[in-house]
C-alpha cells in the first residue's frame, strides 16, 4: 500500500519492533514519541497525547496510523478520543490497540475509544492483546532478579503474548485492507499460570524463580516503591481481577489469521531474553 504510517508509541515495546517491521516492508514511516526520538529508517516526529497542537505535524501526510497509549497513563477516553477524532478529520485508518477483554462492558474506557473509532466512518482494526510475555523482562524483571515474581494473579491462567507478535499483528493489520473493520483477540498459543512461567523462566535462566501470589495492597505498595505512581499502581492491581476469574485464559487463532504464523510460545520468549533473567 502506498502513503505514509504514523506509529505513535514509536520507541515502546510493540512500536519499536513494528517500526522495523514496517521499515524492512520497504513502508514509509513516521515514528511519533514525545522528543521526537530517532528511530532508523523512519522520520522522527514529536507527538504528545495531552498537546493537540503536536497532532498537526504527526498526521500531515499519513494515511495509516497505529495508536495506542503507553504504560503509565489512566486518564484514557480524554487522551486517545481526541487522536481519533483527528485520525477521523483526515480520513486515516486507525489500528487501534486495546486490551483483550475490554469489549465486556462499555463503561470500561477502552471499549469507548474502540466504539468512537468505530463511529468515526474511517477505516479502522481494532487489536486487543493479552497480558504481554514481555512483562517478565519489564515490569517484574526487579523481582524476577530477586528470585521472585510477585503479583494478584492467584491461579489464574494467562495465554501471554509476546509482542513481536503483537508488532507482526499490527503490521498486517496496517499494510491489508482485508481485515478492516474486524477486532481481534491476540493470545499466545497456551494459557499458564504465573507458576507456569516462574518454571519455564527458571528453566531458561539456570536458576530458581518462584511464584508468590500476593494481595493487592501488597502488589500496590511494591509497585509504587518502585516508581510507579499510586493511581497507575491501583490501575495494574485492578488488572489483575479478571485473570484471577480466568477472564484471560483463552486461545484464540488470531495471530494465525494476521500473520499467517503461530504465536511465540513462553518458552521461546524466554529462550530470547534469557540474557535478562540469567544474572
Amino acid at each position: 500500500m502506498p502513503g505514509t504510517i504514523l506509529i505513535l508509541g514509536a520507541t515502546g515495546h510493540v512500536g519499536a519492533p513494528l517500526i522495523a517491521h514496517l521499515v524492512g516492508t520497504k513502508e514509509t514511516v513516521k515514528a511519533a514519541s514525545r522528543r521526537a526520538t530517532a528511530v532508523a529508517g523512519a522520520q522522527a516526529v514529536r507527538f504528545d497525547y495531552a498537546d493537540p497542537s503536536s497532532y498537526e505535524a504527526a498526521f500531515e501526510g499519513v494515511d495509516r496510523a497505529f495508536v495506542m497509549l503507553p504504560a503509565g497513563y489512566t486518564n484514557i477516553v480524554a487522551l486517545l478520543e481526541p487522536v481519533i477524532r483527528s485520525a477521523a478529520e483526515r480520513k486515516v485508518k486507525v489500528v487501534l490497540q486495546t486490551a483483550i477483554g475490554v469489549d465486556a462492558d462499555e463503561t470500561i474506557p477502552y471499549r469507548q475509544v474502540e466504539l468512537s473509532l468505530m463511529r468515526s466512518g474511517i477505516p479502522f482494526v481494532v487489536l486487543r492483546p493479552n497480558w504481554f510475555a514481555d512483562n517478565f523482562h519489564t515490569f517484574w524483571l526487579q523481582g524476577i532478579r530477586g528470585g521472585e515474581i510477585a503479583v494478584p494473579a492467584g491461579e489464574g491462567r494467562t495465554s501471554f503474548i509476546d509482542v513481536r507478535d503483537v508488532a507482526a499483528c499490527s503490521a498486517a493489520a496496517l499494510r491489508s485492507h482485508r481485515f478492516d473493520g474486524k477486532s481481534f483477540n491476540l493470545t499466545g498459543p497456551v494459557a499458564l499460570t504465573y507458576h507456569d512461567a516462574a518454571t519455564i523462566i527458571s528453566k531458561e535462566a539456570g536458576r530458581k524463580i518462584s511464584y508468590t501470589s500476593v494481595d493487592d495492597d501488597t502488589f500496590i505498595r511494591t509497585a509504587t516503591a518502585s516508581g510507579a505512581s499510586r493511581d497507575y499502581a491501583l490501575f495494574l492491581a485492578s488488572l489483575f481481577f479478571p485473570v484471577r476469574q480466568g477472564w484471560t485464559a483463552g486461545v484464540t487463532e488470531d495471530v494465525q489469521t494476521l500473520t499467517g504464523k503461530a504465536p511465540r510460545s513462553l518458552e521461546q520468549y524466554a529462550a530470547d531474553h534469557v540474557a535478562f533473567f540469567a544474572g
